[in-house]
This record gives C-alpha cells, sequence and structure tokens, in this order.
C-alpha cells in the first residue's frame, strides 16, 4: 500500500503560511519559492497546491499544469541569473532520494565550469532574499 500525503510537510505548511519562504511566483496551481539549502546560485523550488506526496500520487491535471509552471520558472530563472544552463531534479520516495513528501521540482540555475554544492548546506537568507528579489523583477505571466 502505497504511504498516505501528510498535510504538515514544511512544504504543506509553507503553502498554508505558518513557515515564511521566499516566493517567486505563485498562482492558483502551483508556488516557487528558494530553497534554504540551494546546491546552486538561484536554486528554486516548484510546488503544486494540490496535496500530493510524490510525482506518482500527483493528479495528471496538476501534473501537466504544474510542468508549465516549472518550465516558465525556469526560463525566468535562467535569464534573470544569467545562467548558461539549467538541471532539474524530482526524487520520488525515499529510496528515490525524496526527503520532503511533498512533490517538488528543484530548478537549480548552472554556470559552465561550477559544479552542484553538497546538500544540506543552509544558505545566507540575505543571499536569498536578493535572489529571489531579482528573479521576482524578471518574472512575466505565464502564457496561454
Amino acid at each position: 500500500m502505497a504511504a498516505l500525503y501528510d498535510p504538515n510537510n514544511i512544504f504543506g505548511k509553507i503553502l498554508r503560511g505558518e513557515i515564511p519562504a521566499h516566493k517567486v511566483y505563485e498562482d492558483d496551481i502551483s508556488l516557487a519559492f528558494m530553497d534554504i539549502m540551494p546546491r546552486a546560485e538561484g536554486h528554486v523550488l516548484v510546488i503544486p497546491k494540490e496535496g500530493a506526496r510524490d510525482l506518482l500520487d500527483v493528479s495528471p491535471h496538476t501534473l501537466s499544469e504544474l510542468i508549465r509552471r516549472v518550465q516558465h520558472v525556469a526560463r525566468v530563472v535562467k535569464t534573470a541569473l544569467e545562467a548558461d544552463g539549467m538541471t532539474l531534479h524530482q526524487f520520488s520516495e525515499s529510496a528515490g532520494g525524496q526527503v520532503i513528501f511533498h512533490l517538488h521540482f528543484h530548478l537549480l540555475p548552472r554556470w559552465e565550469g561550477v559544479a552542484l554544492r553538497p546538500p544540506g548546506v543552509m544558505a545566507d537568507d540575505s543571499i536569498l532574499a536578493a535572489q529571489a528579489e531579482k528573479i521576482r523583477a524578471s518574472m512575466t505571466p505565464l502564457a496561454g
């Protein structure tokens, strides 16, 4: 039997406003915000507002709408931070590397010759705030 979604996970708390986050995009389907333990400068997480544990649990409708937002935010982040490329990560279940059990996509801006940082290191909040502001300043409406 598959594990059930627990709405008291940290991303559920962020969605309810119980925990602060540096938001860069939000609409009725999704929320995008800065990762507090970034593996790259400008590391953003995109999550659905639907309570979905992982890629295998989310409704097809939400997933199709969510991936449009993932692409949109990725384009804006790449442009805003003048990145050379993007890495997209999505982990499902513990065996797949998932740690927080609310579906999320990692957007990692990449620059030639710059390796990803090791996981688990907290970022300086003022740096996250500045990066979020730069991304928000470049944000455009979602097309179509």
